[in-house]
């Protein structure tokens, strides 16, 4: 891949992933019309059927047409939705319709982008530029709220104004990415659709179904997290902005300082650790109603433990698979990241109004340990068959 067209990516990819930590702000958008977070669950559930209407038209297409091109559509889409929502006049139908767009076109977007990355770079480059990519989608998943809340508190803006605000954001990211697939032409492209669909036969059978299922899990945690930081710090003296901030930074700061060395460690027992870490992330948030350094701590170790992770299990469910399969194993990567990213909050939020921080939490705990679970099954029995060899010895 050209380095000259990195920039062009990499800032459209924050740019774009501005668009949805700006999601973030739904609970804020349905309080000051006075809905709640239930209302902010069922249009983050109609973003979920957007992604499941874009992810799949990426995997059919992506042979016929570059998928940076696509990408760049996507984000278009996603202004439209911000926009169909700044204008919104009273009742649920308008936001439900353009959550169904938001989610349509991030979830092309979030295929589209790794999937044009991974075609113009080559196997062992590829964790090492995923993780670079990776960093600045979190810096705008991180700092998009921590902006758009400083606009609306200390400037005064309207949530419908912070998001036409987004939109323009997101139109400005479908530019730059149309100039990085024009700068850098990716592979050969064919008339036939990709069928990523009966694939799975084989994918279920390999070592990537694993990093399929786990990332399912982890965005449970993440969207759990980041959509209801404002609920599981009301009536606390912890700061919505903090949180945003300070796990912005801890990802960032984490793949840009730290990408060549991670991708040289043992990578199932560097995801077992990062897991662990982000685990100890939703213990933390247990404290916040004690003292607002939880909320910090939480921030810092989801940020390194989450922020980090994803970038090693992407990179597994592509390498893993063979040359052929790879396209479908990063579509179903992608849509059961979904599953979780937007599938969550729909359960999520009717469990906070309902049943409390804690029971949420404690939700959110469960899938943490489940991924660690499915990691440590990675790695047991490697570390038995060593055993084996050493008494064998």
């Amino acid at each position: 891949m050209r380095k000259s067209a990195a920039p062009f990516l990499f800032a459209g990819a924050m740019l774009a992933a501005a668009g949805y930590g700006a999601t973030f702000l739904f609970p804020a958008y349905y309080r000051a019309h006075g809905g709640s977070d239930v209302d902010a669950g069922l249009t983050l559930g109609a973003a979920m059927v957007g992604t499941f209407t874009g992810v799949p038209l990426i995997g059919w297409f992506s042979g016929r047409i570059d998928a940076a091109r696509m990408s760049a559509m996507a984000m278009a889409a996603v202004a439209a939705g911000f926009v169909l929502l700044a204008f919104d006049v009273g009742g649920l139908s308008l936001p439900l319709i353009s959550g169904f767009t938001i989610g349509l076109g991030w979830g092309m977007f979030y295929i589209g982008a790794p999937m044009a990355l991974s075609e113009r770079v080559t196997d062992a480059d590829r964790a090492f530029w995923f993780t670079r990519f990776g960093a600045f989608q979190m810096a705008g998943i991180g700092g998009g709220p921590v902006i758009l809340n400083l606009a609306m508190q200390e400037i005064g803006l309207s949530v419908e104004s912070t998001f036409l605000l987004v939109s323009i954001g997101c139109l400005a990211a479908s530019v730059l990415l149309w100039i990085f697939g024009s700068l850098t032409p990716g592979l050969e492209r064919t008339s036939a659709l990709r069928p990523w669909v009966r694939q799975i036969k084989v994918i279920a059978c390999s070592p990537s179904i694993r990093p399929i299922l786990m990332v399912a899990l982890g965005a449970c945690v993440f969207s759990g997290l980041m959509t209801f930081q404002s609920s599981l710090v009301k009536g606390t003296t912890a700061n919505v902005a903090s949180y945003f901030a300070v796990y912005g930074v801890a990802v960032v700061a984490a793949r840009l300082l730290l990408a060549r060395f991670l991708a040289a460690l043992p990578q199932v027992q560097l995801a077992v650790g990062l897991l662990i870490s982000m685990a100890l992330g939703v213990v933390a948030m247990f404290g916040v109603t004690i003292h607002p350094a939880f909320q910090i701590l939480s921030a810092v170790l989801t940020g390194i433990g989450y922020g980090l992770v994803y970038s090693v299990i992407q990179t597994w469910a592509v390498n893993n698979t063979e040359q052929e399969y790879r396209h479908a194993a990063l579509t179903w990567f992608v849509l059961s990241y979904f599953i979780g990213i937007f599938g969550f909050p729909l359960v999520g939020g009717w469990v906070l109004v309902y049943f409390g921080r804690e029971a949420f939490l404690g939700i959110l705990l469960v899938a943490a340990l489940a991924e660690l679970a499915i990691a440590a099954s990675i790695i047991l029995p490697q570390t038995s068959a060593q055993k084996a060899e050493v008494r064998a010895r």
